[in-house]
């Protein structure tokens, strides 16, 4: 069918252009993807002309004739389209599409509002199809019903026309139709076009026309019919303006009602965006808001100045774009519950007047910002700006809701003016569709953006919504504002320069008195420890700079003490705002003198006596359910660097209702600050002997019966690294390289005075345990072949010790790593040598006895018993672990090693290579076991080999006992193959185990100290008898020293020339 190429080809052109439905390209990005189109060579098909002009007859009977030498022809492609518009369907018995809402109600989607959303764009323009009235276009559009947002990147390459998933549905059409002008409502650009798609089946049954949806799974799709007769019209408006932005549209079905591809009308909206040039023009509606200016804003922050430099335009769009806005409680409100209630002019939902005044994730958009300032006489400049104000519900996804284009009751269009003399842009707001004459431009807009900050005003833009009807308002003053963040600072006020007033310092020394009680403690902290401080090297803005970063926490945290259960993951994001006189952070010479940046802080005057305390001011933001109530704080207080404690007053944004905000008295600018909030941070020295994680806590200075009370947080970080912390890592970091480099020079030492001590002790060597020998050579070999540490395990957190910082390119490290590596290959190699001489000293006595082989030394007994000791371990350390994990509700799924260059290791697997840690610890288990089986009555081990190899593997746990750990339970596996939550390197392991190796060690000592006859009796207790008596399968056999040590030397396999009895003595 012609239709069907037609579809085909506009699906080729949609699949080019790659994008999404909800995802809303930059205006640059959307111009991209036309050019990149327009240089395709897609034949685009107008096989429907006749079929189109009878269909859009009403359209063409009211059109005006075009201009034959219009340019705006070339830029339609840019400015005919629109993203995100709404659509609604008209009340019937024939819905165009299912939605699937069965996950509606699941915690990932929060329980969020579906929305309705709609996108077309105009694709090719035929101009050898033109007429007098018309020119023959071409376009598609996307249409559907989402919650989560995830229109993009689904069925744009040969995929069906219609989708459906849970929580999510979408259809494509592709149109061809005509484009005319009409001079109706001031002058539109009329689209009609028919469309081609195809339509979801629906039953017979009008009361429920999409049965098979409940039966059907998600991953199904439903059955689908396809439909030629659908008709599109879009009304753009020709001026944009204040009263003319609104793009309307209707999609309605040709088909007779009794059809089953009938489907009721569907009415679109939008507006005109950033690819039209908005008119400013409406100087007699905006007069109604702000006539005479400035307005006498009575809601205005006392005490605050406001910028009235050049670049207000720059400022606006920087602050405002895809930014969310809050909104302030009506605090200040005394009326009746719905007047409080309402969300300003705005029409709210039932969640929005569910919150009853306190607006709990209400959030405010300023979108299509369009600011023009020009220069008045002298210093004074004055802006002309237009916006459009949408308030978003706490049930909507606000990505998807700041992409929206849609105008409904919870939009304001405004337009106003701002001048510099007085810092105020006031506006005129109209709400929802405007006609000509502006009848629904009832709203007074105010916007300030602050350059004075203190505890009770933090922010970097906030305004108000008023009501300028003369005959009483239905709607309280409604504030909102957007947060300040230090980085902000710099971005927005490169000339005049922000400040900080602090109000609470007072207040703060009354905290600081009552947590920091003098103790021989304290006096111990401040002498050998040193906390985040002002350098004396740097100058003084800059040292003020750096202590503020390093003041900052960016991290996670968990409550403290740590519960026995999983704890729920909180996110700490303290920003500090100002230390001393510095507010933000100082990143140019703008911000002082040049003799200033020279003059270090400790020679300034006014800091020579006022070093010990500085004054400080922050922002606190908790995510978390459990602490809802205190998702801000705003700070301010005192910071002791001797101690490393902040300690703070905080003021909490309160999301009560507006009656107990009114009644509470105490409010200041409807903020609770009877909070009081004490940081202690860790030292930036020894932080390898002392956690490096910060403590919070949080109380209220109410009393329990107050409705504002909460019980005290008590928070402790995951580890935080300071800005200049490198050193410091360097430090740890080298010291274990040189740890490292130490103890397997110990073990090496050890290794060659066993092979030394052989060569004079021929007749102990087939004595020595190969099954032993093994289990060091693994041991050396895995570092080798992993790239895993060696005896000390690596540390690698998401905050603590990671590659970002570029130390792995250290050439110190470097060193360090080679070095280690040609220590472990030399003593494995080492290791291999004393296998070989045991090996052949047993083929030596096997030659010598051939018919007595049961008489030499053998391994396999005890590398079955050692081999059935080590299993029956590993399985009890898995069930007591997996017993442990349960009370602790860590479901074993989720309990993977949490590192990015390894592959996620499952807990058994965990626990296995944990486990290979502990059997080399335990390497003299093997050689016990051997010389109880064999009953030597030699010394086959030298004291200073397997006394220092014991010290060597010890050594790690003693380490890891004295150093902090640092503790992470949301990502417990931070050890390459050692965990300090789990059990061999926990607290109790650091303890149990070395115990254990000590005793083998010892075992072994008195194993060779005193023969087996020796121990047996010694270890017989009447008819007790501990040991077996003693057997001569393993009596040592007589051999020749001299030529045994030659042939074991030169590795030569032959028969020795002369016996001697003589056994030599040891070599100690």
């Amino acid at each position: 069918m012609q239709e069907g190429t037609d579809s085909v080809t506009v699906w080729i052109v949609y699949a080019l252009l790659g994008i999404g439905f909800t995802y809303s390209y930059p205006t640059s990005a959307f111009d991209d993807l036309r050019n990149e189109r327009s240089e395709t060579t897609v034949t685009y098909i107008y096989d429907r002309i006749d079929e189109v002009n009878k269909a859009c007859q009403f359209v063409l009977s009211s059109a005006s004739e075009l201009k034959a030498e219009d340019d705006r022809i070339y830029s339609m492609k840019k400015e005919l389209f629109f993203v995100n518009g709404d659509w609604r369907q008209e009340v019937g018995k024939d819905p165009i599409m299912p939605f699937d809402d069965r996950e509606v109600q699941s915690e990932y989607l929060g329980n969020r509002t579906p929305l309705n959303l709609a996108s077309f764009w105009l694709v090719d323009i035929d101009r050898a199809h033109r007429s007098k009235k018309s020119l023959s276009v071409s376009g598609f559009m996307v249409m559907g019903i989402t919650i989560d947002g995830s229109f993009m990147d689904y069925g744009y390459q040969g995929t069906p026309e219609f989708q459906m998933w849970r929580s999510h549905s979408q259809m494509t059409i592709s149109f061809q139709g005509i484009y005319t002008e009409s001079k109706k409502n001031g002058g539109e650009r009329v689209m009609c076009l028919l469309g081609s798609t195809m339509l979801p089946s629906r039953e017979p049954d009008s009361a429920n026309p999409w049965e098979w949806l409940k039966a059907s799974d998600s991953s199904n799709q439903p059955p689908l019919s396809q439909d030629d007769q659908i008709l599109l019209v879009l009304h753009f408006p020709v001026t944009f303006n204040l009263t003319s932005r609104a793009i309307r549209g209707e999609l309605r079905s040709l088909n007779p009602k009794s059809n089953s591809k009938y489907f009721d009308e569907v009415h679109i909206l939008s507006q005109l965006g950033k690819s039209a040039m908005y008119e400013f023009g409406s100087e007699k509606i905006v007069s109604r808001a702000c006539d005479p200016y400035p307005y006498d804003d009575s809601l205005v922050y006392g005490g605050i100045s406001n910028y009235k430099g050049h670049t207000i335009c720059e400022i606006l769009k920087e602050v405002a774009w895809d930014q969310a806005f809050t909104v302030v409680p009506n605090w200040r409100c005394n009326g009746t519950d719905e007047f409080c209630s309402n969300l300003g002019p705005f029409v709210t939902d039932k969640e929005i007047k569910e919150s009853d005044g306190s607006f709990k994730g209400v959030k405010l958009y300023m979108q299509e910002i369009t600011c023009e300032q020009k220069t008045s006489g002298g210093n004074a400049s004055s802006a002309r700006v237009s916006a459009v104000f949408r308030a978003v519900s706490p049930m909507e996804n606000l990505y998807t809701a700041a992409k929206r284009s849609g105008l409904n009751n919870m939009t304001v269009a405004a337009e106003g003016i701002w001048k510099s003399t007085s810092g105020q842009l006031c506006m005129v707001g109209c709400l929802g569709l405007v006609d000509v004459e502006g009848s629904r431009c009832n709203t007074r807009v105010c916007l300030y953006v602050p350059t004075s900050f203190s505890i009770k005003q933090r922010s970097i833009l906030y305004g108000s919504f008023s009501s300028i009807n003369n005959t009483g308002s239905s709607y309280f003053p409604l504030l909102f504002e957007k947060l300040v963040q230090p980085s902000e600072l710099w971005n927005y006020f490169r000339v005049s320069g922000p400040n900080y007033k602090y109000t609470k310092i007072s207040s703060a020394a009354v905290v600081l008195e009552k947590n920091e009680p003098f103790s021989v403690g304290t006096v111990i902290k401040k002498s050998l420890l040193s906390f985040p401080k002002l350098e004396d090297t740097e100058a003084f803005e800059l040292s003020l700079s750096v202590l503020s970063e390093d003041l900052t926490l960016h991290v996670s945290a968990f409550p403290d003490p740590i519960p026995k259960l999983q704890p729920p993951k909180v996110d700490i994001q303290m920003e500090i705002l100002s230390v001393g006189p510095l507010f933000g952070r100082y990143w140019s010479p703008q911000n002082g003198s040049t003799a200033q940046e020279e003059t270090p802080y400790h020679t300034k005057s006014e800091y020579t006596e006022k070093q010990l305390l500085l004054n400080v001011s922050a922002q606190l933001t908790i995510t978390g359910k459990a602490y809802s109530n205190l998702s801000v704080l705003y700070l301010e207080g005192l910071y002791d660097p001797h101690v490393g404690k902040m300690y703070l007053v905080g003021c909490r944004d309160v999301r009560a209702s507006w009656k107990i905000l009114y009644e509470s008295m105490d409010l200041e600018a409807g903020l609770d600050c009877l909070v009081e909030m004490v940081v202690s941070y860790p030292p930036t020295t020894s932080r390898w002997l002392v956690n490096p994680a910060a403590r919070i806590s949080i109380a209220s200075q109410r009393t329990e019966d107050d409705p504002l009370y909460f019980s005290t947080v008590k928070l402790q970080t995951l580890p935080i690294m300071y800005r200049k912390q490198r050193e410091d890592i360097l430090s740890r970091r080298g010291i274990e390289g040189i740890l490292r480099v130490l103890t397997l020079s110990l073990a090496i030492c050890g290794i060659l005075s066993q092979l030394f001590y052989i060569r004079y002790n021929v007749d102990s060597v087939p004595y020595m345990s190969l099954v032993m020998l093994g289990i060091q050579a693994i041991g050396y070999s895995i570092p080798l072949v992993t790239g895993a540490e060696a005896l000390f395990k690596k540390l690698a957190t998401e905050t603590y010790e990671t590659s970002t910082y570029g130390l792995d390119d250290s050439q110190w490290f470097h060193i360090l790593d080679y070095t280690v590596k040609l220590l472990l290959m030399a003593s494995l190699l080492l290791t291999l040598r004393l296998c070989q001489k045991v090996w052949k000293s047993r083929i030596r006595l096997l030659t010598q006895t051939p018919l007595e082989p049961h008489r030499v030394p053998n391994d396999k007994r005890v590398l079955m018993t050692t081999s059935a000791i080590h299993l029956i371990g590993y399985v009890m350390v898995l069930v007591v672990h997996s017993m442990r994990a349960g009370q602790r509700s860590i479901r074993t799924k989720s309990y993977k090693i949490a590192r990015e260059d390894s592959r996620g290791l499952w807990e058994w697997e965990t626990e296995l290579e944990e486990y290979v840690g502990l059997v080399q610890d335990f390497f003299l288990l093997p050689q016990m076991i051997g010389n109880l089986v064999w009953q030597i009555d030699c010394k086959p081990l030298r004291k200073l080999y397997f006394i220092g190899i014991t010290l060597v593997r010890l050594f790690p746990h003693i380490y890891d006992y004295v150093r902090a750990p640092s503790l992470n339970p949301y990502f417990a596996e931070e050890y390459e193959f050692v965990n300090p939550s789990l059990d061999f390197y926990s607290k109790f392991g650091d303890i149990a185990i070395p115990i254990t190796a000590i005793l083998l060690a010892v075992v072994v000592y008195v194993q060779q100290r005193w023969n087996y006859e020796t121990l047996s009796k010694m270890l017989t207790f009447g008819q007790c008898r501990l040991l077996p008596l003693g057997s001569r399968m393993y009596k040592r056999l007589p051999s020749s020293s001299k030529a045994f040590e030659a042939e074991l030397v030169s590795g030569v396999n032959g028969n020795a020339g002369q016996e001697n009895d003589n056994e030599n003595d040891d070599v100690e």
